[in-house]
């Protein structure tokens, strides 16, 4: 039986529709699947979290490669599902909650100490609707992940990991920049999926920085900073910051000449490296 046969049996087995609500759109394109599994780099020595399985076509593929999966899953019936399937696999544990809500690092840390694993990655097709909140919370946590490894909608994928100062870069380009390496994985058409959503997807994959070397003084206020410049984009670097009143026109003006940088220049075009300078300069002058 392929992929999509499987998810058409299952969804008349278990009568299950694609939640809307959920952002639920089944994977049936196998070549997909592999791929993701592949560039997840899954050993039997890892800890694997996957958030929002669903009918379990990745977990199904996880549970053979890797020492332990956990799945995060919040819609009820899909745990009805996930459980038939995998309860007898002694590599498998199913969480019924909202990930956003769960202490991860507690998770994490536990797991790997009781089942004797190295690493923790997370694999995920993650619901569209939440990606970035979901990976702010997988990278601001600071958790013991050594790769994240998802499906996202196309164009959040590009913003991902455009590099800094890249035409499709924005805030949580910089975000992810300073957290990880991110590489583009696979496209994914928007026909690889039951029901087809209506945009195309991709796969990514962030490595994690152990070090980043950025020798920030205020990591606070570097993210601050960032938020401030993309929240009016189309203004100049001096003119947004100037409205998050952090500092007078005057005073701002003097900190990017002695960086040596344009006061007109826009926030889009700035390196990692540029808002740290900002940030530390802020910092250190107390303003």
């Amino acid at each position: 039986m392929n992929l999509e046969a499987e998810t058409l049996f299952l969804m008349k087995k278990y009568n299950i529709t694609a939640n809307k609500n959920y952002g639920q759109n089944f994977l049936i394109d196998e070549n997909a699947v592999e791929e993701i599994i592949y560039s997840s780099e899954i050993s039997k020595t890892d800890l694997v979290i996957e958030i929002g399985p669903g009918l379990g076509t990745l977990t199904s593929k996880l549970l053979e490669k890797a020492g332990k999966v956990i799945c995060i899953e919040l819609d009820s019936k899909m745990i009805t599902v996930l459980n038939d399937r995998f309860s007898l696999y002694n590599n498998f544990e199913l969480l019924h909650e909202d990930v956003l809500k769960v202490d991860l690092n507690s998770l994490i840390d536990l797991n790997l100490k009781q089942s004797n694993l190295i690493k923790c990655k997370v694999v995920a097709n993650l619901p569209y609707y939440i990606t970035t909140p979901i990976i702010m919370k997988l990278l601001e946590e600071k958790l013991h992940l050594a790769s994240i490894t998802v499906m996202v909608q196309k164009e959040v994928a590009l913003r991902l990991t455009d590099v800094p100062g890249g035409k499709d870069c924005g805030a949580i380009t910089y975000t992810i920049h300073y957290y990880s390496n991110p590489k583009m994985i696979l496209n994914v058409p928007k026909s690889s999926f039951i029901p087809a959503p209506k945009v195309d997807s991709a796969v990514i994959k962030l490595d994690i920085l152990e070090n980043n070397n950025f020798n920030i003084t205020n990591e606070k206020l570097f993210f601050q900073i960032i938020k401030y410049a993309f929240m009016q984009k189309r203004k100049t670097l001096l003119n947004s910051l100037t409205n998050s009143k952090i500092a007078s026109k005057e005073t701002l003006e003097k900190m990017l000449l002695s960086l040596n940088l344009n006061p007109s220049i826009r926030a889009e075009r700035l390196s990692i490296e540029d808002f740290v300078n900002i940030s530390n300069y802020l910092d250190t002058n107390n303003l």
